[in-house]
């Protein structure tokens, strides 16, 4: 029989049974429409991971207080801290740190840093920012953030800061404007910055960035210690053995006799990125195969219908055995008939998918999510519009649509097995 007869006897099956044929096309359409949306949605969280990763910059390297060890944890979302050994003290960190990491090969620039709350007044109002102390020669170096306006502080400043987007912005009710004067825990600061936004992780667009000295004196801090310690590689491929390297630095100079209880961890943006995509590879499967459950109902309805076709076409099927047609050609009219149901409900699904995981994008591009970045690290959610972010990718519409034509296939290849065994005789006796 030839493959064009048998897909117009295919197609005949389905036209004959419209209303059965549409359920069951149904069950198909919502099982992928569920897959493509949650799948573009997880690969669309992935892709923004990576951009807002990438803006940290693959070459820096943090050191905290805490966790469990070299790239043991991650500060993520508002200062979590995840993958570190639970129970183990912490570390202060020094200058004598930064020393015995400064001869540490493929190094461009270390600094410590500290962090933390103030008052700040401008024009009459008041608000709390977070203020970060940085050592201006080597902070230049090594953030990632960009100028909107103004300069980046240097050696000699102290009454002087550098304010993120988000501070200028949306902070008080007049935006911070370059040479302007602010008060912060009644010390009065030069406006001499302005960073662009950064929308990713760990930027500063909602910090005030002063130098070292300035910030340990407005805040009373610690005149000894840092909150974190941030170094520059000299080469994105130089970043894991500089991490080992430090790690082995800081592990003589604090005595560390338990690998698991270090008392400080040292991240990069490559680290947190793995481990962030490892996350969201895991809860895409998981949501991916809650939604494929549905497609297996629809493939027991496939299977169903191919049933009950096959009771109603059994005197046909008697007939064309009866002039000659074969076992194989009974397998390919049925299989073909299973398979167009998926194809059908393959491209109507995937259409639906689309336009369910574009108009998540679009409802929810209007949420901005926040976070404290305070405290060096690389946690933190930039400021910024996030939303849900969808990612539609050809390989997942053309994966979308075989996946709902073999779903057709196999659920239909046990009724068009039946069938294309029924002995011609019974066939035809068959009421």
């Amino acid at each position: 029989m030839r493959r064009k007869k048998a897909v117009k006897l295919a197609l005949n099956i389905l036209v004959h049974s419209k209303l059965r044929t549409w359920l069951t096309v149904i069950g198909i359409v919502i099982g992928v429409s569920a897959v493509v949306a949650i799948i573009s949605i997880g690969e669309g969280m992935q892709q923004s991971v990576t951009s807002r990763l990438t803006g940290l910059g693959a070459d820096i390297i943090t050191i905290s207080p805490g966790g469990g060890g070299a790239t043991a944890g991650f500060r993520g979302f508002g200062g979590f801290e995840g993958g570190g050994q639970g129970g183990s003290s912490s570390v202060n960190l020094t200058n004598k740190d930064i020393q015995a990491l400064i001869p540490v090969q493929n190094i461009a620039a270390i600094e410590g840093e500290v962090s933390g709350n103030g008052e700040a007044y401008y024009l009459g109002e008041k608000a709390r920012v977070s203020v970060k102390g940085v050592d201006a020669t080597e902070w230049k170096l090594i953030t990632t953030s960009q100028l909107q306006i103004g300069r980046f502080l240097t050696e000699s400043d102290y009454n002087a800061v550098v304010i993120g987007s988000g501070i200028a912005n949306s902070t008080f009710k007049q935006p911070l404007a370059i040479n302007r004067m602010i008060t912060i825990e009644n010390k009065t600061f030069k406006i001499v910055g302005i960073l662009k936004a950064s929308g990713g992780f760990g930027g500063d667009d909602r910090n005030v960035i002063m130098p070292i000295k300035a910030a340990r004196d407005t805040l009373d801090l610690d005149p000894n210690n840092f909150n974190s310690i941030s170094i520059k590689a000299s080469s994105n491929d130089a970043v894991d053995q500089v991490v080992s390297d430090a790690d082995s630095k800081l592990t003589l100079l604090h005595h560390v006799t338990n690998p698991n209880r270090k008392g400080y961890s040292i991240t990069s943006a490559a680290s947190v990125q793995e481990t962030l995509s490892s996350i969201t590879e895991t809860i895409t499967l998981f949501l991916g195969g809650i939604a494929a459950i549905s497609l297996l109902v629809g493939g027991i309805g496939i299977a169903n219908s191919m049933f009950t076709s096959v009771l109603e076409k059994t005197r046909e099927i008697g007939i064309m055995k009866a002039i000659g047609a074969k076992n194989g050609d009974i397998l390919t009219i049925f299989v073909l008939s299973s398979a167009m149901i998926g194809a059908v409900g393959g491209v109507i699904g995937i259409a639906l998918g689309v336009v369910a995981s574009s108009l998540m994008s679009a409802l929810t591009s209007g949420i901005s999510i926040t976070g404290s970045t305070g405290g060096g690290g690389l946690g933190g959610l930039g400021g910024g519009a996030g939303g849900i972010t969808t990612a539609i990718s050809p390989q997942l519409l053309i994966g979308a649509l075989l996946l709902a034509m073999a779903i057709g296939v196999v659920s239909g290849l046990i009724p068009s097995y039946r069938a294309s065994k029924l002995k011609p005789v019974d066939a035809l006796r068959y009421e």
